[in-house]
């Protein structure tokens, strides 16, 4: 535990060799005809639905990409590794794309696992692109070599206390995932709920990987809150709901996006009706943007294989087409360092009515935030 507590405070850039996580600096990528990228998230046990769409969806789109030549005639590859969403297995994963020489690290899923990745990239000067995460602590301080996509735990935070308030709504608890990322949600929760001079009324935590949550709801149910933030994955979300609505429990059940809309969704079934979830990118169910209307027909082509469009594979979606404007603004004597000064560049970037905000000194693309409702028939309400 202490050595995952240290993976994830230290600072970008320092020296790993005590912990003996030293990453030599990476092997310049003869890029040749493809672009390799390297994609270390959980593809296996109760977190797998978020890797598994989330690479889908990025292959999807670079699938279709590869098939009609590539990008000034390179084709990228995305490799992936299992780290069952956990940090230790990230930090080996990501010493092996290191000495594998891959390109760039893409779409790591998780805030303990990209914390224990960021070091170890920084270090070997690797580009570590729109990983799913939210968390403040992987945005601030300012980290060249990390790029983000998507908004912030504070901004789905901030949503969804000010969709509570304006229902007047007070007695607000937390049940969050006791790590990095659940600690990442309640403080943004704390944030927001103090802006309006409020605090939460009970707190209840689950471990990582863990579905076990009746201490959380011996902490939290009687306090008697009207509304509990959910800052988790799918699995624990669902069972800590199921419990909670056995129990007598008629508030509101809010969750962030990480969480996984679908999967969450899948576990729940009927239960699931009522429940909210942030989220941060289009929808995806219907052309609401040309964005939405794009992936839509790529999930009827035959490189969809199957997939139902849900939010976590359109995030990978959406990461493949950034990472691939931002290697065309790059051209074709292409570095890893052009690669992360023509992301700086994209400044006011409009990706079919999914705008983005890029710029020198500025990693974060979007603060853009919605919240859905789930209903009983598996459909998602904006």
């Amino acid at each position: 535990m202490q050595r995952r507590t240290l993976l994830s405070a230290l600072a970008p850039g320092v020296a790993l060799g005590c912990l003996g996580l030293t990453a030599a600096p990476a092997r310049t990528q003869t890029l040749g005809d493809k672009i390799v990228l390297g994609q270390s998230a959980a593809f296996s046990g109760p977190s797998a639905e978020l890797g598994q769409q989330y690479h889908l969806g990025a292959k999807l789109y670079f699938d279709r990409l590869n098939a009609s030549g590539g990008i000034d005639g390179r084709k990228i590859e995305l490799r992936k590794l299992d780290d069952g969403y956990e940090p230790e297995r990230c930090a080996a994963n990501t010493k092996q794309f290191i000495s594998d020489g891959v390109f760039a690290l893409f779409g790591y899923a998780g805030t303990p696992t990209t914390a224990a990745a960021l070091p170890l990239a920084t270090e070997a000067k690797l580009p570590l692109f729109a990983p799913l995460t939210g968390a403040q602590s992987l945005r601030d301080p300012y980290n060249r070599q990390i790029v983000h996509v998507r908004a912030s735990y504070a901004d789905e935070t901030a949503a969804i206390v000010k969709q509570t308030v304006s229902m007047g709504i007070k007695r607000v608890a937390v049940f969050h995932q006791n790590d990095g990322y659940g600690q990442a949600g309640f403080e943004g929760t704390s944030r927001a709920l103090a802006t309006h001079k409020l605090e939460p009324v009970a707190v209840g935590t689950v471990e990582r990987n863990s579905t076990d949550v009746a201490t959380a709801l011996a902490a939290i149910l009687p306090k008697n809150p009207e509304a509990i933030v959910q800052v988790g994955t799918y699995k624990a979300c669902a069972v800590f709901v199921r419990l909670a609505r056995k129990a007598g429990f008629m508030g509101t059940f809010y969750n962030v996006s990480f969480v996984g809309t679908q999967a969450l969704m899948d576990e729940l079934g009927a239960v699931a009706a009522g429940v909210s979830v942030a989220q941060v990118m289009p929808y995806p169910y219907s052309p609401v943007t040309p964005l939405s209307g794009d992936y839509l027909a790529a999930l009827k082509s035959e490189d969809a294989r199957g997939q139902s469009p849900n939010y976590t594979s359109m995030e990978g979606y959406v990461a493949a087409r950034v990472f691939t404007e931002a290697v065309r603004r790059a051209g074709k004597a292409l570095t890893r360092d052009g690669l992360l000064n023509a992301i700086a560049g994209m400044t006011a970037f409009n990706l079919g009515g999914f705008n983005l905000s890029f710029g020198p000194n500025k990693n974060v693309g979007s603060s853009f935030v919605e919240l859905t409702i789930l209903s009983k028939d598996g459909t998602v309400r904006r």
